[in-house]
């Protein structure tokens, strides 16, 4: 079996870590071929490709790219997949457009000497709960594969026939996540903070739907309670800026610590004294798995396909800060023990896809 993996690898967050890990899972299969096709330079193509991973870089520098569309079609003539599993709309787009010109003059264009074009199946991967465009690329994949029943749901609401949805929860590497986490921010050290000072840890783009703005509001609400809480909040986006106003608003600055990109995450995640998630959308949150398998107490809101991951007696309804805060001490003062399910483990991910594959191949 053939598989052609479509990322546009513009940035380096949960979903490209999915691929990069069903890469090299798939990797492990002797009777499959997997190749992945993403933008040149992009941390997925080194990442994937330092693994061992065969890789096809191209020009994506915009999300409907000529220049992507020509080599992913030289990529499709060369491989000949029977799978072309999209990770992004835009890879969707591209691939449903190159199905669809591929008999005619493109196919010639881009694969000279193909005596004959060989469609190929496209599963696609959803793994935000956004709704869909009628009309959209995502009506036309042949399978779609939801990171969660609460992404399902949003499909099928918007039109998408549920036996065409298949649901495949998102996986980690325990035993990565475990090694990456040796390594030391030493976070506490950073911000100039007491070696036991608690630590409520929040890792997220800096964007609307992961809702950081709740999460500030709840550090206001718990200071009267726990005024030792710290809440440190890793990521970069275009809300940096507002979200540091909503600090100095609240007069919290000293106990909210934005502190952008921090490498390695994991061993952030370790030092936390609980792991939070403030989303108001969210498809399954990956990096709540990563807090799972080092065993930290995870609180969170009912966001999506949040609640299929964290036990019910620690979300908190989208937007409540004062619920958030509170769930955050009690989560504190109980210290609930947490492990990692199988369901969640890349090894587990990567075998329900490849179900997928050889039903549809």
């Amino acid at each position: 079996m053939r598989v052609l993996q479509v990322d546009s690898g513009r940035e380096w967050r949960g979903g490209q870590n999915q691929v990069r890990l069903l890469c090299r899972e798939l990797t492990r299969q002797r009777d499959v071929e997997n190749r992945l096709f993403t933008s040149r330079g992009s941390e997925l193509a080194l990442r994937v490709k330092g693994s061992g991973g065969s890789v096809v870089q191209a020009r994506w520098n915009s999300g409907l790219s000529l220049t992507a569309f020509l080599a992913l079609g030289q990529a499709v003539g060369a491989l000949r997949p029977d799978i072309v599993h999209v990770h992004d709309s835009h890879a969707l787009t591209l691939a449903l457009w190159l199905r669809k010109t591929g008999p005619n003059w493109i196919a010639r264009l881009i694969s000279p000497g193909m005596v004959k074009w060989q469609p190929y199946t496209i599963v696609a991967h959803r793994r935000v709960d956004f709704h869909v465009r009628p009309g959209s690329g995502w009506h036309h994949a042949d399978r779609i594969i939801a990171v969660s029943e609460a992404v399902k749901r949003v499909l099928v609401a918007d039109g998408i026939d549920a036996r065409d949805i298949v649901v495949v929860p998102d996986g980690i590497d325990p035993y990565e996540i475990g090694a990456a986490a040796l390594g030391a921010p030493d976070i506490r050290k950073r911000l100039g903070l007491p070696t036991d000072a608690p630590l409520a840890v929040n890792v997220a783009a800096l964007v609307d739907h992961k809702d950081q703005r709740t999460l500030i509001r709840a550090a206001a609400s718990a200071r009267a309670v726990a005024p030792r809480l710290h809440w440190v909040i890793a990521g970069e986006g275009p809300l940096r800026a507002d979200l540091q106003r909503e600090i100095a608003n609240l007069g919290v600055g000293d106990i909210v610590h934005l502190v952008g990109y921090v490498e390695p995450v994991d061993a952030l995640i370790k030092e936390s004294s609980v792991f939070v998630m403030s989303s108001k959308e969210e498809g399954m949150g990956s990096v709540v798995l990563h807090a799972l398998a080092l065993e930290k107490p995870v609180v969170a809101t009912a966001a999506g396909g949040l609640p299929e991951v964290v036990a019910p007696e620690w979300l908190a309804p989208v937007g409540d800060a004062d619920a958030l805060a509170a769930k955050t001490l009690l989560a504190l003062e109980r210290a609930p023990r947490t492990s990692l399910p199988e369901r969640f483990t890349a090894k587990a991910m990567a075998e329900a896809i490849l179900a997928q594959y050889r039903v549809l191949a």
